[in-house]
Formats: structure tokens, C-alpha cells, sequence
């Protein structure tokens, strides 16, 4: 927008001394620190940050702001400090830290570095704003940092709950198999629940990345019920599924996974199981599991139509419109799934 000038307001610029007493002066928190002296110390604060922390001028110049840290302090948010120091870029984070009495605080630090007209690094200033309740409850760091202890402990408590079920799993018979389905639904669970909570993840919590999902999934798998001198090889197409699907299909991933790990290589030291996953025109997908062990015994069938787990294996390739085809040999078995239930994204 442009103003004539006979609307222009004539006017007596500040000067920078007197702008600059303006803001030492003003209600806003302020600390400028001096990244070429060792260890980037304080040179400068404000009244408004000394009413704040409770340090005054002589206790915190000539220290780097870390004295502010405790025990409370995410490791994560100073790493986001720390780096954009390091590549002279502003800055905006919710940082919990501590006053003079050891009373925390979340102080929502805006830094920004300063440079000479020749463009190069004079200070860093960091303007500072203490939330109140209300909004720490509600600031994205806040919420982040109570949803990583969720994560913490769902993790923990799904690893518990696949050793038990492991453990009272080792009876025989129907028991023994609706134990390992048991687990292997929660393995693909806590599988699953591992990607989407990936912080490097940049969709929504509806889909999954197949790629990172099968390969979590194999990797897991194979901690499980491998041994050395076994290898699982991923090839999985780039593509997102909705994760109530994929969990189906983890489900029936980490049962073929096993059987051929279990199974395939009795009486042999090494072997290689491939998974390959293939996105087929038409919204559907091919996973293929194909290992080069010593074949199914003659007579023998996979999945066994009278366990409990092929049942419930067949009732999920039912539910995503799959269909399962399996050929043996002496050089080994593949096992192919084709799905046409399943709603991929790219």
C-alpha cells in the first residue's frame, strides 16, 4: 500500500541508542549472546529478562544461555537450538527452563542471528516469551513431549505382552497355535504403531509407507525366528497403504516370514528368504516371499486348512480380496499374494 505524500505523517526517527533503550526497557524478555567469543556467551540483557528467570545482569552475563537448562529440558529441543546456531538461522522453540528459585518454565525462545552490513555473523538475539499455563498445555512442544511418553510406554507394554504370549505359547497343539497368532498380531501391531509414530514421517496418521512398514516388519520378524547365517532380503515398490489394510496384510507377511524361516532350512546353515512387493494396475498388490531352502516335504500342504492360524490367515486374504498360491521344490518355495483389496496411494 502507498500513502501521497501530503498524507504523510512527518515524523522524528528514533535513533538506534534511543529504539535500543526503547526495547531494554520494554515488557519483552531479551538477550543478545556473541558467537565470536568462546563458547557463544550472553553480552547483553534485558530488566524484562532478569524479571523473568530471576538472574540478574552480573549472574548471567559472560555464560552461555544453557545455564538455563535442567533436568526437564528436552535433549531434542536444544538439538534444534543447537543446529540452527551452527547454520546462522532463525529459530523458534518451546524450551523448558529454569528460574534463579529452580522454578521451570516453558519460554518460548525466538532466535534470530544478527549480521554486519558485509554479511557477516555479529550476534544472536534471542527474544523470549514465558508461557502461561493455559497455553503450556497446549504449546506443540507440550503436546509432543506427552505424546513421546505415550509412545515410551505402549512400546513397553506391547513388548511385554509378545513375550508372555511367546512364553505361554510353547505348549502344542490348537493352544500353542492361537498363542503365536496371538503374537504375531501383536508384533505387527506394535510394528505398525512403530512407523506411524516415526517422527520423520510427513502424512497422516491414516496411511503407512509399505516400504518402511515391511521392512520394520521383516527385520523384526527375523530377530524373532532367525538365527545366523539366515538372510531376509526387502524389495518393496514406494507406495502407502491405509493402515487398517496393512496391518491385515502384516499380519500375513510375518506368518509366511516365519514359516520360512522355521521351516525352510532344516538341516542347513545358511539361506535367503526374498520379499518382494509389487503394485499391480488396478489398485492391487503382489507380495512375494520365495526362499531357497530344501522345499516342502512331499504330501505336505502350507497353510494347513485344520490349525487355527490358517484360518485366520484365510480370513484375511478374504478381506482384502487376496488371493495366496504356493510352489515348492527342491530349490526352495514361493508364496504369492495377490490383493486387490487394498487402497494404495504413491
Amino acid at each position: 500500500m502507498t500513502m501521497d505524500a501530503e498524507n504523510r505523517v512527518e515524523i522524528q526517527p528514533l535513533t538506534h541508542m534511543e529504539a535500543f533503550e526503547t526495547l531494554a526497557g520494554s515488557r519483552i524478555s531479551m538477550v543478545l549472546t556473541d558467537p565470536a567469543l568462546p563458547d557463544n556467551p550472553i553480552v547483553y540483557v534485558n530488566r524484562a529478562f532478569e524479571r523473568v528467570t530471576g538472574y540478574n545482569a552480573q549472574m548471567a552475563i559472560g555464560r552461555n544461555c544453557r545455564f538455563l537448562q535442567g533436568e526437564g529440558t528436552d535433549p531434542d529441543d536444544v538439538k534444534r537450538l543447537r543446529e540452527a546456531i551452527e547454520t546462522q538461522t532463525e529459530c523458534t522453540v518451546d524450551l523448558v527452563n529454569y528460574r534463579a528459585d529452580g522454578e521451570p518454565f516453558t519460554n518460548r525462545l525466538m532466535m534470530a542471528p544478527i549480521f554486519f552490513e558485509d554479511g557477516s555473523l555479529r550476534y544472536f538475539l534471542g527474544i523470549q516469551k514465558p508461557l502461561a499455563e493455559v497455553e503450556d498445555v497446549l504449546s506443540p512442544n507440550a503436546v509432543r513431549h506427552a505424546m513421546r511418553e505415550v509412545q515410551h510406554r505402549v512400546k513397553n507394554h506391547l513388548s511385554m505382552i509378545i513375550s508372555l504370549t511367546r512364553m505361554y505359547g510353547r505348549g502344542a497343539g490348537a493352544a500353542q497355535d492361537q498363542f503365536q497368532q496371538l503374537s504375531r498380531r501383536i508384533e505387527s501391531l506394535q510394528v505398525l504403531y512403530q512407523e506411524l509414530s516415526n517422527p520423520e514421517r510427513r502424512r497422516n496418521m491414516d496411511t503407512v509407507s509399505l516400504g518402511a512398514y515391511f521392512s520394520r516388519l521383516a527385520a523384526a520378524t527375523q530377530s524373532l525366528d532367525g538365527r545366523p547365517g539366515l538372510t531376509v532380503n526387502v524389495d518393496v515398490e514406494d507406495a502407502e497403504a491405509e493402515s487398517e489394510a496393512a496391518i491385515h496384510m502384516g499380519m500375513i507377511v510375518s506368518e509366511i516370514l516365519t514359516n520360512a524361516l522355521q521351516h525352510a532350512f532344516i538341516g542347513r546353515e545358511t539361506g535367503r528368504v526374498d520379499l518382494r512387493v509389487q503394485t499391480l494396475p488396478g489398485q492391487s498388490l503382489r507380495v512375494t516371499v520365495a526362499d531357497d531352502g530344501v522345499g516342502m516335504p512331499e504330501g505336505v500342504t502350507w497353510p494347513a486348512s485344520s490349525s487355527v492360524g490358517s484360518s485366520v490367515i484365510a480370513g484375511l486374504i478374504r478381506q482384502l480380496n487376496g488371493t495366496l498360491d504356493v510352489k515348492t521344490g527342491a530349490t526352495g518355495t514361493v508364496v504369492t499374494l495377490d490383493l486387490s483389496g487394498v487402497t494404495l496411494t504413491a
